[in-house]
């Protein structure tokens, strides 16, 4: 039977012309830079060439693995135990803990970065400490092992949102079958747990890898001699927006070639992997007694303090006297004050450039989510599949594209706020559409059938009866996706200017001059904000645990 044409297929056909418009033809765009000889108009490869071909610039891509495949592994080690020991036993303070855990997450990475250069850097404070008083040389937090530490330690959260979420779905039966066939402790861990969480180890750990190969700030700030991937692509696209940018764009293509081919393997292997559970008996917490009471309390207090100490210093340091890189005695609110006075401009910027993000990201998500599962059919298949694009392609190279596509007519873009917008919708739109989708799913459809059959036009219905009924969870992935657009800089250090820069790219700006004092000031601000976000989202989901 024929189907009749409605306002949803007017919806999907506008989603795909916006996707057509803002994501298809800057990539195609980026392919064209790449293979197009500028000069002549002939194809080469020569670009490609040039990076595979100087040792110079294919070992940055083996550093980024060699970093990216480390912490990945780390954080996995890390990670998934602290969740199995927060969902089978009672921990000491635990709401308090989980709520640090997913502070310590929420900022940029380089800000941990500049934190720790404060802390073990070269005159740092615990480095000189422990020189002055004991002798003790600490090993240097720059190069690889720095890098490693600090990525580590910012993403090791993430494993545990995921770990925890699969957790809950796991039926308590099976860990009192099998201790009741000798099975117990580490054993029926790694036996019947790590099996049975496998496919969701396999998105976070993919997660973990897509956010530790696209970090440029980390690197930037500790790497010293250790370049990875994301600096190279950063510096040869700066220093080719003069003359020709067709190398950058070549490295543009080789990273989004390399994260398809990672996300495509993940698929793979968790589709081979795939099951459902329903958790009739969910695990609830044991008090944990003698030894294994002390062991997992030290393990989680001694790893969420690691995690969450760079922040707390630097909110320390925000209210220390500063003069450039040297503290000097005393306490005042002098970094506030200079903050606000000098780079005033950047803390509204981060609050309307991702709050006008926000509104656009939940209409076109609400509306993504109903298209792909209340409307199935080729079209919203492509639609659904296209939205995850961004997902992949590392924010470095999402800010080339729309720069590459959008600097000259008929879209002239480049240096406004409109492709700051734009850029951070991209990227930030899949977290909102994913759980927006999760939780119509849930929603019976005769609900909305009602309405129709009372004369309700399809669009009231959508937005008086099925809107507020998935609104938890559109307004929990809202509130995420702000929460990473706040903290967002591999896209905006690339699309701002000076009238359009956001806290990120002042902290890092600040810092690499040296005013360390309004760094601290500004990542206070940017942690404020990051705190009000979680406190907002737990009084949505009505304080029930964040996962993933």
């Amino acid at each position: 039977m024929r189907k009749k044409y409605d306002i949803w297929s007017l919806v999907t056909l506008s989603v795909l012309g916006l996707y057509a418009i803002f994501l298809i033809y800057p990539l195609f765009n980026l392919l064209s830079q790449a293979v197009v000889d500028k000069d002549t108009g002939t194809f080469t490869l020569a670009y490609f060439v040039k990076f595979f071909g100087k040792p110079y610039y294919f070992n940055t891509l083996l550093n980024s693995f060699k970093v990216t495949f480390g912490v990945t592994i780390l954080t996995i080690l890390l990670g998934m135990p602290l969740a199995y020991i927060f969902t089978r036993f009672e921990i000491f303070g635990k709401s308090f803990l989980r709520i640090l855990i997913i502070l310590s997450s929420m900022s940029a990475p380089f800000i941990g970065a500049y934190s720790w250069i404060l802390l073990l850097g070269r005159s740092g404070v615990i480095t000189t400490f422990f020189k002055n008083a004991f002798g003790i040389h600490f090993p240097s937090i720059y190069g690889f092992s720095g890098i490693l530490v600090v990525l580590t330690l910012q993403l090791y959260p993430l494993i545990f949102l995921y770990v925890s979420g699969a957790l809950k779905n796991v039926d308590n039966s099976l860990l009192e079958a099998s201790e009741n066939l000798g099975c117990s402790g580490m054993k029926r861990f790694f036996i019947i747990i790590v099996p049975l969480i496998g496919p969701t180890l396999f998105a976070g750990g993919l997660l973990v890898f897509m956010r530790s190969l696209a970090d440029f700030g980390t690197p930037m700030l500790i790497g010293e001699g250790f370049r990875t991937f994301p600096v190279t692509i950063f510096n040869e696209f700066i220093s080719e927006l003069g003359g020709d940018d067709g190398f950058a764009a070549a490295i543009s293509i080789i990273a989004i070639i390399i994260t398809t081919i990672i996300f495509l393997v993940q698929k793979y292997l968790s589709t081979r992997k795939t099951f459902s559970m329903n958790s009739m008996n969910k695990i609830r917490p044991v008090k944990a007694r003698g030894l294994t009471k002390v062991l997992i309390h030290v393990y989680s207090y001694a790893l969420i303090s690691l995690s969450i100490m760079p922040q707390v210093y630097i909110i320390y340091t925000a209210f220390r006297k500063v003069n450039g890189t040297v503290m000097v005695p005393g306490y005042s609110l002098g970094n506030f004050s200079d903050a606000f006075e000098k780079v005033g401009r950047s803390i509204s910027n981060t609050i309307i450039i991702p709050g006008i993000s926000l509104i656009i990201i939940v209409i076109l998500a609400a509306l993504i989510a109903y298209i792909t599962v209340r409307r199935r059919n080729i079209l919203t298949g492509i639609a659904d599949t296209v939205s995850m694009v961004p997902f992949i392609i590392p924010g470095s190279v999402v800010g080339i594209t729309l720069l590459i596509a959008f600097d000259k007519p008929p879209i002239l873009l480049s240096g406004t706020m409109t492709i700051m917008v734009i850029g951070l919708v991209l990227r930030r739109l899949p977290f909102t559409i994913r759980s927006s989708v999760a939780v119509l799913q849930q929603i019976p459809m005769n609900v909305e059938e009602a309405a129709l059959s009372l004369g309700s036009s399809k669009l009231n219905a959508f937005y008086k009866i099925t809107m507020p009924m998935m609104a938890a969870g559109l307004i929990s992935g809202a509130i995420l996706s702000w929460v990473t657009m706040i903290s967002e800089l591999s896209t905006a250090i690339l699309l701002y200017v000076g009238r359009t820069k956001t806290l990120t790219v002042e902290i890092y700006t600040q810092i690499i001059r040296g005013n360390y004092g309004i760094a601290a000031a500004l990542s206070t601000i940017l942690a404020v904000l990051t705190l009000i976000s979680l406190l907002i989202f737990n009084k949505v989901s009505k304080g029930d645990d964040l996962s993933m």
